[in-house]
């Protein structure tokens, strides 16, 4: 795939939004103020600098390798996603997961470009392209800035914000604070204005930001319909669920927060070293990092999808915690409503998955292993045999490698994994492709509900259609999507067209609706 989006910062607009301090550009570009040294948002309260001492970096991590340190008074750390970390050239969006994955605490460039399929100098010439940074310095901003945020809103020691952060040692860390911000790390707690609550040593709440407008209400409406009985619990404020990394268990909680253009996350875990990917999948699972200006601009363009956009502005793309999961759901989901899969989600968990303790109120298990599943009898839930053989089929192939639901996959290697797998097509592919990988580019094209909303729009009647005129909407085809399944606005994500795709043969069973 041919690189793209190359970094463009309009030094006339930069300077108009930095004087009026608009909200609309917080996190599209960063500044660096040369007779301070500090890096501010465009919406920093402190006096605007004069235009000749200061620069417009695309990243926090192009302006920290300039030199510069984060101001404390507009706390990068605190901005929304970054475009610029958005819709950027493959390789560089998966090494981004993968380094979002603590890829680069203990390894190193070239085992990262390694898994991503490139040389470490190429990857790194990429990086300074697309994010004016090296992968290194986008790694360490990202984890300076995570334990800032740490630090500010928790409760956590000093000595496991280190560790959370991803810093080898609580020396390190005492020194790349103090080097950065000519502060210690409890002389910043001390002056925090933002402090976090913590009702033991494994209970966290953050606040993660996101760019205005967001649909919550769409979202959970998605996640509503798809939730698994006994691992998920969605009501209208609040998304919760079990989780398991590293062989540990948790749960975390998703709300709105009371602050504006935030959500607020609880996480309960035994290793706050997790939190940095905890925090991270968050992200991807409600989409926090999207742009629904720059989304909304492109797409936009096309007539028939116009009203839509300007009918629900702020839709996102939802995400998953977990690729297999995900997979699991999607094979449940052939040839039944998405009710009727949800009900034999939960039968699955119910049946193999493992008890969460101290449960409570919320969900009571984990979804259920590859290694268990591999090894079950999984028609015992009520499904065909066909059915049947396709989860045991993924879940030993995952147990056994064949198949990795690796961050640095990109949609092709995915599908091509994923395909060789009786009862699984290309729609499947392509569905966890937006799900799991975040691909925003990923579009399941034959599927029937994406038709029949394309012919109702009088944008294409057959699969081959939707495909040629999607052409246009990339690289934005997974938002283009949820524009369609979501409809004007007027319906809920759970009376959305329940079929889907319409391409069978005699190896495959991929007829899935929207979704899963």
């Amino acid at each position: 795939m041919a690189e793209q989006h190359e970094i463009c910062l309009d030094h006339a607009v930069c300077e108009r939004a930095r004087l009026a301090r608009d909200p609309r550009f917080d996190g599209r570009f960063f500044i660096g103020v040369k007779t301070t040294g500090v890096f501010c948002r465009p919406i920093c309260p402190v006096r605007p600098a004069k235009a000749e001492n200061v620069l417009y970096f695309p990243t926090a991590a192009a302006a920290a390798e300039a030199g510069f340190r984060p101001c404390l008074r507009c706390r990068p750390e605190a901005a929304p996603g970054t475009p610029a970390w958005l819709g950027t050239a493959a390789t560089v969006s998966r090494a981004l997961r993968l380094i979002a994955d603590g890829a680069l605490d203990d390894g190193n460039v070239a085992e990262l470009a390694d898994r991503v399929g490139v040389g470490p100098r190429h990857l790194t010439r990429l990086f300074r392209r697309h994010l004016g940074a090296t992968p290194r310095a986008v790694a360490a901003t990202r984890r300076l800035l995570f334990a800032k945020k740490l630090i500010d809103e928790t409760e956590l020691p000093l000595a496991q914000v280190a560790l959370s952060a991803g810093f080898g040692s609580l020396r390190r860390f005492n020194t790349v604070i103090r080097d950065t911000y000519q502060r210690t790390p409890g002389m910043l707690r001390r002056s925090a204005r933002q402090r976090g609550r913590a009702a033991d040593d494994h209970d966290f709440v953050l606040n993660l930001p996101f760019r205005a407008p967001y649909d919550w209400d769409a979202i959970t409406a998605y996640l509503t319909a798809r939730a698994t009985p006994g691992v998920e619990q969605v009501m209208p404020d609040r998304y919760v669920r079990g989780i398991e990394l590293d062989g540990q268990a948790g749960r975390i909680s998703v709300s709105p927060a009371a602050k504006t253009d935030q959500l607020e996350l609880r996480v309960t875990f035994p290793d706050p070293k997790a939190l940095f990917r905890i925090v991270e999948r968050v992200r991807q699972m409600f989409d926090l990092g999207g742009d629904p200006a720059t989304i909304g601009a492109h797409l936009g363009r096309d007539a028939a999808l116009a009203p839509r956009l300007a009918a629900r502005p702020g839709l996102r793309l939802p995400g998953a915690w977990d690729g297999f999961e995900l997979t699991i759901r999607a094979i449940l989901g052939q040839q039944v409503t998405v009710k009727g899969a949800t009900t034999l989600a939960g039968r699955l968990a119910d049946a193999f998955g493992k008890p969460l303790a101290g449960n409570g109120a919320g969900p009571a298990r984990l979804f259920p292993t590859p290694a268990a599943l591999a090894e079950a009898d999984v028609a015992q839930i009520g499904l065909p045999k066909a059915r049947a053989r396709s989860i045991r089929a993924l879940a030993t192939a995952v147990r056994d490698g064949a198949v990795r639901f690796d961050r640095a996959l990109d949609a092709a290697e995915l599908e091509r994994q994923l395909t060789r797998l009786p009862g699984i097509g290309a729609w499947t592919a392509q569905y966890v492709a937006m799900r799991w990988l975040h691909e925003p580019d990923a579009f399941p094209a034959s599927d029937l509900g994406l038709i029949r909303a394309a012919k109702a729009l009088g944008i294409a009647g057959t699969a081959k259609e939707l495909a040629a005129h999607a052409e246009a909407w990339r690289p934005w085809r997974a938002y283009a999507a949820i524009y369609l399944w979501q409809g004007d606005g007027s319906a809920a994500a759970t009376t959305m067209p329940t079929a889907a795709s319409n391409r069978r043969d005699e190896k495959k069973d991929d007829a899935l609706q929207p979704h899963g």
